[in-house]
């Protein structure tokens, strides 16, 4: 007798339905799965034998054969083992499924008939409704992510019974198919900026990165306080729209972070590798490919603090994703494209002493070590960091005044404000944020004056600026604008871009007294 049961597989974020074929003949007892498994799926059937024993059915002592069509497509995940338990049970007549063609089914069974949760159910619950199913049992401790798509039918079991139950409709028909309610921290919980005293140019450029998403790179002694400015900016940051909660935590089920006490991500990720953290790990990878840190700070802030003593190869491949806002990871088996539209928040020290431009303290560094050192941050990934700022030591003067920018309230307001101009101005087209417009974008919605023309002309000859970094500040200053309510971009607004940019100037001015050579550091190569 022959079965065909629904469930779907991953291939990164994508996904594609598998229909579970199941034909039981007589001969001698055998079962073969046939089908591109992969090790985890051939090593279920005996797993799915003890539990559908153990759940009081019978097993059938013939002739096996399972399908996973399409044949050609690899198949990997525990979650096949219901599908494949379920196909087998209605081979042998013990169970019908009226409109079999719109039920599907995630799970992982243990030798008792218990339901597993699995990673990706969001994603597969997804790209099976998209795929006309209606009906979606899935284990009960992936319900909460998986009632997050709207339009099917979710139906959480905690055993293979209770997944036959609701087949044969013993149970109550479920219709939780919305957000479920729990728990979310609240922004006030987070560090406010209206602790901090002094660093009012780096509050202020921090206002400016999370109202555009530009990344943003500060430079500055041990201790002057860029970790802790770091910290703060999720506080800054505006609510979540719907769907930028539905693909964050799509990346963050894939990735086996949820569960039914945190079944979808609220607030926008603040992810903090350390420095000594791998290739793999930073922009994804692995033989079955999982998202990295990139793709986990989605739509959220990815902190690279000491970012000199990262590996060189690792910053040097974040190159192109930081420009696309995805990163693809290449297989013998295919691509898988994990999306990361980031913004990278970068710290370091001025040299390996950490002192030049201190007026505090003498640098104790030669002039070739300071080259060495700020040569492991390269001009390439340097010219895709928006703004770079210097972070000073605070005199005690400021330590002592009140703060000027304002609190985190009141900057998220603002933040608010920025964005919501910049969803109306853009509505339509795929880009949400200033930072991500392209150059005929840049034509059409940041039109120069003559006298913003004349500048950008004269900072073009003046400085060495190429076509990335000239758009870059065009960008800049439209994101200033924005934060500012203004319609059109102004000289001052040009400006104030212009010196994010100019990194070089930050140390030209050290005092003969703070360093061995008294060189100009950070930019000279």
């Amino acid at each position: 007798m022959l079965s065909t049961i629904c469930t779907a597989t991953l291939a990164g974020l994508s996904g594609e339905i598998i229909k579970v074929e199941t034909d039981i003949t007589r001969g001698l007892p055998a079962c073969n799965l046939v089908g591109l498994p992969d090790t985890t799926i051939r090593e279920s059937l005996e797993r799915i034998r003890s539990a559908i024993i153990n759940s009081e059915f019978d097993y059938p002592i013939k002739r096996i054969t399972i399908n996973l069509a399409p044949a050609g497509t690899r198949k990997d995940g525990s979650h096949f083992d219901l599908p494949i338990a379920i196909g087998v049970m209605m081979a042998t007549g013990q169970l019908s499924i009226p409109g079999e063609d719109r039920w599907a089914f995630l799970g992982e069974l243990s030798l008792d008939g218990r339901l597993n949760p699995v990673k990706g159910a969001l994603p597969l619950t997804l790209c099976l409704k998209e795929g006309g199913i209606r009906h979606v049992v899935v284990p009960d401790r992936n319900f909460a992510e998986s009632s997050m798509v709207k339009g099917i039918e979710v139906h959480p079991a905690a055993t293979l019974m209770e997944a036959v139950d609701w087949i044969k409709g013993f149970r109550v028909k479920s219709s939780l198919c919305q957000s479920p309610t729990h728990t979310k921290k609240e922004p006030a919980l987070l560090p406010d900026f209206g602790e901090v005293a002094g660093h009012e140019n780096v509050k202020r450029a921090m206002a400016i990165s999370a109202a555009g998403a530009h990344g943003l790179l500060m430079v500055g002694p041990p201790g002057s306080g860029k970790t802790m400015l770091a910290s703060r900016l999720p506080s800054i940051f505006p609510e979540m729209t719907y769907e930028e909660k539905l693909a964050v935590t799509k990346i963050y089920s894939v990735a086996g972070l949820l569960d039914d006490k945190l079944p979808m991500i609220e607030t926008r990720p603040f992810r903090r590798p350390h420095h000594t953290i791998t290739r793999a790990a930073l922009l994804g990878g692995g033989f079955k490919p999982g998202p990295g840190e990139f793709s986990l700070a989605h739509f959220g802030v990815l902190f690279l603090d000491e970012v000199i003593h990262f590996d060189s190869g690792s910053l040097e491949a974040l190159r192109q994703p930081l420009e696309e806002g995805q990163i693809t990871i290449t297989r013998r088996g295919g691509n898988v494209t994990f999306p990361g539209s980031v913004i990278l928040i970068a710290a370091c020290n001025p040299c390996k002493c950490g002192y030049a431009g201190d007026s505090a303290h003498q640098c104790t560094c030669t002039e070739g070590q300071i080259n060495n050192y700020q040569s492991r941050l390269s001009g390439p990934i340097l010219d895709r960091i928006d703004i770079h700022v210097k972070v000073d030591r605070i005199p005690w003067e400021e330590m002592q005044r009140k703060t000027k920018y304002g609190t985190s309230k009141e900057l998220r307001e603002r933040v608010a404000i920025a964005r919501k101009l910049q969803l109306e101005r853009y509505q339509g087209s795929e880009v949400l944020f200033n930072s991500r417009l392209t150059h005929s974008m840049i034509q059409e919605f940041c039109p120069l004056g003559s006298e913003q023309t004349q500048l950008m002309k004269q900072a073009y000859e003046t400085y060495p600026l190429n076509m990335r970094t000239y758009d870059k500040i065009i960008r800049l200053g439209r994101t200033i604008a924005d934060l500012e309510n203004e319609d059109r971009i102004s000289t001052m607004h040009l400006a104030e871009a212009l010196q994010y940019r100019e990194l070089t100037s930050f140390y030209r001015n050290i005092d003969e007294n703070s360093c061995t050579n008294n060189t100009e550091v950070w930019g000279r190569r």
